[in-house]
């Protein structure tokens, strides 16, 4: 019974990591995201009909497809300790609420997620949604930053350019907005040339805050997304390295020393027997 498990587990994991069925995977993903835009779009009934149909064989196959990925692994503990795993199952069975009643509009949303498999499936694509989340920290400081500049700048603004308009620069909350509307470069050579016609000097106000913004805290977050991507590829590369050893056959060498060492536990369990 355990060696007909066992034989059924590795023939599990052959179709689980068989490039065929990967990329057959990646197939119906692409497929369902289409089908999921087609939806929106007004198409005649046999049509709407055959795409519900679609829609359920797909939803059947990705749960035949996680109950394989579930099957193949090396227990549920090892299964769910892959935070990707997790959030495949939790698509899947949220893709299984039927389309109608009141749970409509959450099937729907449920079903327009499972386009997010496509960067479980692709090892290029996970390494940079892991290398975003983990920079998250270091941007959140960096954010932090930002806003106490915004803020500052934001204080003197109101200050001093209030008078001139009362609506882009009446209070810190709105004039804080007014330099995110000039930190996206959004015709902000008009406020500048507004508040210029009374502050002949306020240009050096703008120029400073979009050299902090756009140019110095911009370049940070790139700078701190890009060293984590760095680490990220080097553990890919370095995981890559170490499944291809194991994938590698072992030589004639391997199979001799190992020889060697057998026989030299044989001997030592004759001697302590003699």
């Amino acid at each position: 019974m355990l060696a007909n498990v066992s034989g059924l587990q590795s023939k599990l994991k052959k179709i689980d990591n068989s490039k065929f069925f990967q990329g057959f995977i990646i197939f119906v993903i692409v497929v369902s995201a289409l089908s999921i835009g087609a939806h929106t779009y007004h198409l005649p009934g046999w049509m709407e009909q055959s795409l519900a149909l679609l829609d359920i064989g797909i939803t059947v196959f990705f749960a035949i497809e996680i109950v394989i990925r579930f099957l193949a692994s090396d227990g549920p503990k090892r299964f769910f300790s892959n935070g990707w795993n997790i959030f495949d199952t939790i698509i899947v069975i949220g893709s299984l609420i039927p389309a109608g009643g009141s749970a409509i509009l959450l099937a729907r949303l449920l079903r327009i997620f499972r386009v997010l498999r496509l960067v479980s499936m692709i090892p290029e694509l996970r390494m940079l949604v892991n290398a975003l989340l983990k920079a998250i920290p270091r941007m959140g400081y960096i954010a932090l930053l930002m806003f106490v500049i915004f803020y500052i700048y934001g204080a003197i603004g109101s200050m001093f350019f209030a008078d001139v308009n009362d609506f882009l620069w009446g209070d810190v909350s709105v004039a804080m907005l007014t330099l995110f509307r000039i930190s996206t470069f959004e015709s902000w050579t008009s406020i500048m040339y507004e508040t210029m016609a009374v502050y002949p000097l306020s240009w050096i106000y703008y120029l400073s805050f979009i050299f902090l913004t756009a140019f110095v805290f911009l370049n940070m977050m790139v700078g701190a997304v890009l060293d984590v991507m760095t680490q990220e590829t080097a553990t890919m590369r370095g995981e890559e390295v170490v499944e291809s050893e194991q994938d590698k056959p072992a030589s004639a060498a391997d199979v001799a020393e190992l020889k060697l060492q057998i026989d030299e536990l044989k001997r030592l369990l004759v001697s302590k027997a003699s």
